[in-house]
């Protein structure tokens, strides 16, 4: 199923027209309208006449979440607040909050790439969808909503959290389509039993998770558990939420809807444009955007672009599955690392829960990893020396991958603590001494 095909297969000759003219538009609206960009072009001698394709966006300003910080709450927005019919905010857990708001437009919009999005799933009006995005602020719970709607889905929106009751509902209400984020559907899965549940009570066919980085690994692992088809969506509160970009059944990429969000990889360090397949910072510009349009957007998550043909059919720029972000990585004794690449491990292995935590810390002036893990319930092993055994085991595959030793700790079953948003993998005591 193709939900928009005029633009979905679009040439690449004409999706960068198309981008172009949407770009100068985009350019005019925000130097008219938006003082910090007014500002920071003049600053730059760059004038809305000097921007003639999508090729001249190298000329303009980045934007980082600190811009909007600063202009908390409304000094982005490029339109009066009566043009303004809804407001989401980031949990502004680190600081102030990042607000944005949509017209009506927007939303229009919005509605349109996630039903592009959900039928690149597979999903379609004889689907029950269960949200289990927390709704609110949060633009996960309430942009897919939207979205699910317009395919002509029937809607659940129970949010997240109170594991039981997702459970009864999904069973009682026959849900063929759980939305969530990664870790909280593992969570999900491994509560089946506890309370009195298998999997030939559920009519679960897909999941849609998304909102935290997660694996090629995770994704096999939650289609085994679950006995699903899983799809990784993608978004960000600042450029729209959910639905900008969104993988097909070949799992090759997620692809971007580019005639609404233009995307560029650049360098971590110096910001310059990379070539096609390195891998660099993700940028995002908003071609349509009314209420906050952004130009170059950083969103720190790390990933590369495909241009080629998809087998799918579709000719829209594909995103490589973002693992990690450049914000996120560790340094251990000089090395770069991800948390996703322990994740990798691990599932690889399979001989361990998915659920774990990182503890980094500094003793005598040297960085010190340990990694805790949960035992698997169903693998569990008898003494221990086979504990010692598996801990080791665990411990060389690490180094193997990583060039880094790592102090590996298995926990009982559930110790852990879950997460019904997104998943905390990482506690970083040096930030804290």
């Amino acid at each position: 199923m193709i939900w928009n095909k005029k633009i979905e297969c679009i040439s690449r000759l004409e999706m960068r027209a198309l981008q172009g003219e949407k770009l100068k538009e985009l350019v005019n609206h925000v130097y008219n309208n938006v003082t910090f960009y007014r500002n920071r072009m003049d600053e730059m001698g760059v004038k809305p006449a000097d921007i003639q394709s999508i090729d001249d966006i190298v000329k303009l300003p980045f934007t980082y979440k600190t811009d909007l910080r600063d202009h908390y709450p409304f000094g982005l927005f490029a339109v009066p607040m009566k043009e303004i019919v809804r407001v989401h905010a980031s949990s502004g857990t680190t600081g102030k909050p990042t607000t944005v708001g949509y017209t009506i437009k927007d939303i229009e919009n919005w509605r349109e790439v996630l039903a592009r999005c959900l039928a690149m799933a597979g999903i379609s009006s004889d689907d029950i969808m269960q949200v289990s995005y927390g709704y609110g602020l949060f633009t996960g719970g309430l942009g897919v909503h939207y979205g699910a709607e317009t395919v002509g889905c029937s809607v659940i929106p129970i949010s997240g959290g109170n594991t039981r009751r997702q459970l009864q509902l999904m069973a009682d209400f026959g849900s063929t389509i759980l939305a969530c984020t990664p870790s909280y559907a593992l969570h999900l899965a491994d509560a089946l039993a506890e309370n009195g549940y298998t999997l030939a009570d559920m009519k679960l066919k897909i999941g849609i998770f998304g909102a935290e980085p997660w694996t090629e690994n995770m994704r096999l692992e939650l289609e085994k558990k679950w006995g699903i088809k899983a799809f990784d969506i993608y978004g960000l509160s600042e450029i729209m939420g959910p639905g900008v970009a969104n993988d097909c059944e070949y799992h090759a990429g997620l692809h971007v809807h580019e005639d609404h969000f233009y995307p560029e990889i650049v360098d971590p360090i110096t910001k310059k444009p990379l070539n096609v397949g390195e891998e660099g910072e993700l940028v995002f510009t908003t071609l349509t955007k009314e209420g906050i349009p952004l130009l170059r957007y950083n969103t720190r998550d790390l990933s590369t672009l495909n241009y080629e043909k998809c087998s799918c059919g579709r000719t829209s720029v594909r995103m490589k599955k973002i693992t990690g972000r450049s914000d996120d990585m560790l340094i251990i004794r000089g090395v770069n690392l991800f948390p996703s690449q322990i994740e990798h491990v691990l599932l690889e292995m399979g001989e361990t829960s998915a659920h774990y935590m990182l503890y980094v810390d500094k003793v005598n002036n040297l960085d010190t990893l340990e990694l805790q893990v949960e035992l698997d319930e169903a693998k569990m092993v008898d003494t221990i020396r086979d504990l010692q055994n598996l801990s080791k085991k665990i411990e060389h595959a690490l180094n193997s991958a990583l060039g880094l030793s790592v102090k590996v700790t298995l926990v009982e079953p559930k110790t852990i603590a879950r997460s019904e948003g997104k998943a905390v993998r990482v506690i970083d005591k040096r930030k804290l001494a």
